[in-house]
């Protein structure tokens, strides 16, 4: 019996330390979106920048502590400490990895609105998206709430599969920033005589170290989502790796050697290899990548060229909203048995478990974005913009210089 105990303990507290690690990786993650919108934006906005992703953070972890994580699971913390700590405080280290995915949400919308979105408005508008839209997506998905997982197996032979959350965390992401971008509007002097003026990135290397960053954070965010130590794969790290170098290999081609091109290639294929990571042959993953790394590249050209008001900085749209929506279907093509997957999954129930997120997404960024814009605006003044966002939010610039 005693060797039984030590047994169990052991395993609960091997448990709790890989959440942990995961939770700790994806944190890190944070720099990386900071760093990439650092590096991205134009030089009188990159105090903004880095300021958005840490305040975001904090709102976010409030937001889904009180209330995201309750809609989700039905499940709360108020209770007294020794409650919490039942099993050596697992499910504490599970909000907090699961909290982290949340937080990225808002990180994700501040790469589409960086340079001219409000403060404050923005702030209150992360705190509700956290606390309402994502975890109602997410607990449908993962949690089976309303019984939309069960209704795809009856219907198709399989639920949705989303391991790590191409579609519950990057298509969601995605979509609601896009909703956010077309309400905010292009950035001044961003179009002239219908044709877009380029704004350099500020920085390369920022850039790059954001995208190595949010690379290597990666590993945790998808090989992690396992949350036991029993249910690790090297599949899962595999597919991740090969996903990237798709992304990386595609997007340095038809990027022209862009060195933005090539930096957001492996964050495109790692966007679109989470929803079936655990299942797919490393050839599909490969593929999966590849096609992800296209996409971004294509889409943020064409859509900048061509839809004036979706002036999306960081490309967020495509990167995170298009090639999310790609992963959720291709873990219905790359998972099947067929193509060398280890099966288990629907391609229609892959369609409409993505397309399902697309709607809550866009629709609930419309919603929250648009009744915010309504009260008391989401824009900076013209003048504002044109000071920049360091100056005229923080009263300080990026280097001593300004």
């Amino acid at each position: 019996m005693d060797i039984t105990s030590a047994v169990h303990t052991l395993t609960e507290s091997a448990n709790t330390l890989f959440i942990l690690i995961g939770a700790i990786m994806v944190l890190a993650m944070h720099a990386g979106f900071a760093f990439l919108e650092v590096g991205t934006v134009r030089h009188k906005n990159q105090v903004n920048a880095l300021v958005k992703i840490m305040t975001d953070f904090g709102i976010s972890a409030v937001a889904y502590f009180f209330v995201g994580y309750y809609l989700a699971y039905g499940n709360h913390f108020l209770s007294s400490a020794s409650e919490l700590t039942t099993g050596n405080g697992y499910e504490l280290v599970k909000f907090f990895f699961l909290m982290t995915f949340a937080a990225a949400i808002p990180a994700i919308v501040s790469g589409g609105i960086a340079e001219r979105a409000k403060f404050y408005p923005m702030l209150v508008a992360s705190g509700l998206i956290v606390a309402l839209v994502y975890p109602f997506f997410e607990g449908l998905i993962w949690n089976g709430n309303f019984g939309f997982q069960g209704w795809l197996e009856s219907q198709f032979g399989a639920s949705f599969h989303d391991f790590a959350g191409s579609v519950v965390v990057h298509a969601v992401g995605g979509w609601i920033a896009l909703a956010a971008v077309l309400l905010l509007g292009a950035r001044n002097g961003r179009y002239r005589n219908g044709k877009v003026v380029a704004f350099a990135p500020s920085n390369i290397p920022f850039l790059a170290l954001g995208a190595w960053i949010l690379t290597v954070g990666w590993f945790g965010f998808n090989v992690m989502s396992a949350q036991t130590l029993d249910g690790i794969s090297g599949l899962v790290a595999v597919n991740s790796l090969m996903a990237m170098v798709g992304g990386v290999l595609v997007s340095m081609v038809l990027g022209r050697k862009d060195p933005g091109f090539i930096h957001n290639g492996p964050l495109a294929g790692l966007v679109a290899v989470c929803a079936g990571s655990d299942l797919m042959h490393p050839v599909g993953a490969l593929i999966t990548g590849g096609v992800a790394g296209a996409l971004f590249v294509y889409l943020f050209e064409w859509a900048q060229a061509k839809i004036e008001r979706l002036d999306d900085v960081l490309g967020v749209w495509p990167l995170h909203g298009v090639c999310g929506v790609w992963g959720g279907v291709a873990a219905g093509i790359f998972g099947l048995e067929a193509l060398g997957g280890l099966g288990g999954v629907s391609l229609m129930a892959q369609l409409i478990g993505s397309l399902a997120g697309v709607v809550v997404a866009f629709v609930g960024g419309l919603v929250v974005y648009g009744v915010i814009k309504a009260i008391v605006g989401l824009r900076l003044s013209e003048e504002e913009e044109f000071n920049g966002a360091d100056v005229s939010i923080h009263r300080i610039g990026a280097t001593s210089l300004e």
